[in-house]
């Protein structure tokens, strides 16, 4: 019986090896099949797409990138990362208010703060152009800095919120009685004792926003404020009959995120399962 228990065990660990490994290739073959067309001339690409390229040049990759790319990289970094500290600032700063603070009506605050979460972006898409062409920011930086953070504060308040509730109370009252004001005590003691789950909502916001679209195409239309997704739309309708050039720009935009989720998956995962599941 111990034996059969065992090669059953043997069997289920193949098998689960075998899909990962399935997995795997198909989450990665595609990645690699665009990077190694980047290397290749169109010549080499359609005549046959799954070989190695004869000449390993980066010749595609500088084309990409001074076509535009390295344009619409900077806008991308510039719009993640001060849309990313500012949603994850407004959201723990609202999080410690409904969970440290008796506030008047904050049940009813938090209800409508996670309200957000049922807003769909292209209901609001219509008064919303109207609304930035009315305030002259439509396409601007400004824009998108707006849009990525407002809708994203709801979710983010909702994750760091179900972290910062299980926090013990008597810290609190022991910076208190130290002489910490509510925004020493948010600062120096709650903000690092939530590390992981402000460390998944940083992860989780810089890839949403990196790989938003809709808004990026919507509220921007010149070059100098273009966001990845939207240029590389742009470097296709241009260069579309350079296939290379565009598998290229394409590697660009997708590398720093795929580093980036390899780095901190384990982070994304542990502070969910701290937040969510408490």
């Amino acid at each position: 019986m111990v034996t059969r228990l065992s090669f059953l065990a043997v069997i289920a660990r193949v098998f689960m090896w075998a899909f990962l490994l399935a997995l795997a290739v198909v989450v990665l073959y595609p990645l690699a099949w665009m990077t190694l067309n980047g290397f290749k001339t169109n010549a080499e690409l359609f005549g046959d797409p799954f070989a190695l390229p004869l000449d390993w040049s980066f010749a595609n990759y500088a084309k990409a990138w001074n076509r535009g790319v390295s344009d619409y990289l900077t806008t991308s970094v510039l719009v993640t990362l001060t849309s990313t500290v500012a949603t994850v600032f407004v959201s723990a700063w609202a999080a410690y208010g409904l969970t440290r603070v008796d506030i008047p009506l904050g049940k009813t605050l938090t209800a409508a703060i996670l309200g957000g979460l049922m807003l769909a972006p292209t209901v609001a898409l219509v008064p919303l152009v109207k609304m930035f062409q009315a305030m002259g920011l439509y396409n601007t930086f400004w824009a998108l800095l707006i849009l990525y953070t407002a809708f994203r504060i709801p979710f983010t308040t909702f994750l760091i919120r179900a972290y910062m509730i299980d926090l013990p109370r008597e810290v609190d009252e022991a910076a208190a009685m130290d002489g910490a004001g509510r925004w020493t005590c948010f600062w120096r003691i709650i903000l690092p004792m939530c590390k992981p789950i402000i460390t998944s909502t940083v992860l989780l916001h810089i890839l949403f926003t990196w790989n938003e679209y809709l808004f990026a195409m919507v509220f921007t239309s010149g070059a100098g404020v273009q966001t990845l997704p939207v240029g590389l739309t742009s470097l296709m309708s241009k260069h579309g009959t350079a296939y290379p050039v565009v598998f290229a720009g394409m590697v660009i935009a997708a590398l720093p995120v795929v580093l980036l989720f390899f780095v901190g998956q384990r982070y994304i995962v542990k502070g969910l399962a701290d937040g969510i599941g408490k």
